[in-house]
């Protein structure tokens, strides 16, 4: 997205301050234990250009949106270098939990218009485009949390919708303003913002356009907690990750498979499938892991199995 065009279309979506703190928009927080390892030097195959990739805690996955010039505005070269960082953490034997964040000034100021704005019917459909945006929604078991600070718009609330868990600042920017563009949302944000929100206030916000606050998205069940800086968003994003991955990577998953479900089905339907997941963990050796060591007020040693 070119300057003028990128300062329009910001213009236009929102006239909300966004709160600025000491941080530069690409830093990450001070990693208190373990350091960080820079997957983006050290793992063969994955030099990002829109992207910045870490373990930054024990068992923990990070992935930084890195377009600052475009607010990390969402492309496709953006998405299929997200999809192939995702699909590493998924294969990763360490990584348990992943981190999706941005900058402090923006999360995803929305999808690139350059790229967009060209399309025809018969292109957009035949090459189905944004459909890969939605890969990681099918393809990433583990869980995902999005640190949102500032800026997510467009297609970047429609992929902060995507992940398990939304962390935001209390001054974070959400919004669907694709009706000012003359469109709708094309990457789930009428259907999964429904589903958070319900639909007379995914209505308005749809046709409107209106942005809402990080504040608002906590209190309406978007986001699972708001903060009120930068550094204690990524403090407790990274902090929470932590605590997941701390436990049994067969549990983490079936809870993530069964709370996922809930969205697709009737609830009678629902807590029949949950059921029967319950049932298959007592097939896994961390299942009598768990339960041992809780019995004998011990911590857990999980095998993974």
């Amino acid at each position: 997205m070119q300057r003028a065009a990128l300062d329009a279309f910001t213009r236009s979506l929102t006239r909300r301050p966004v709160a600025r703190s000491r941080l530069q928009p690409v830093s990450l927080p001070r990693v208190v234990s373990g350091g960080v390892r820079n997957l983006s030097a050290t793992a063969p195959g994955s030099n990002y250009e829109y992207i910045q990739v870490s373990e930054p805690r024990p068992g923990v996955g990070q992935v930084t949106l890195n377009r600052p010039k475009a607010l990390n505005a969402l492309c496709t070269p953006l998405i299929n270098e997200l999809n192939r960082a995702l699909a590493e953490f998924q294969s990763s034997p360490t990584v348990r939990a992943i981190v999706l964040t941005g900058s402090e000034k923006a999360f995803a100021a929305g999808a690139d218009i350059k790229e967009m704005a060209p399309l025809t019917f018969s292109k957009a459909y035949t090459s189905s485009f944004i459909e890969s945006w939605s890969t990681l929604t099918t393809s990433v078991k583990k869980p995902i949390i999005a640190a949102v600070s500032g800026h997510a718009l467009g297609g970047g609330c429609e992929l902060a919708l995507m992940t398990d868990i939304i962390y935001c600042t209390a001054s974070a920017n959400f919004g669907q303003p694709e009706i000012k563009l003359g469109t709708i949302p094309g990457a789930g944000g009428s259907q999964r913002l429904t589903r958070a929100v319900g639909k007379a206030k995914a209505m308005e916000l749809i046709l409107t356009g209106r942005s809402f606050s990080g504040d608002e998205a906590e209190r309406w069940g978007v986001a699972a907690r708001s903060f009120p800086t930068y550094e204690a968003l990524m403090e407790a994003a990274l902090k929470t990750a932590e605590t997941i991955a701390g436990y049994s990577k067969v549990a983490v998953m079936a809870a993530k498979e069964v709370v996922n479900k809930s969205q697709d089905l009737p609830l009678r339907d629902g807590v029949e499938y949950e059921r029967r997941v319950f049932h298959s963990l007592f097939g896994s050796r961390d299942q009598k892991i768990g339960m041992k060591a809780f019995a004998e007020k011990k911590k857990a040693e999980w095998s993974d199995e």
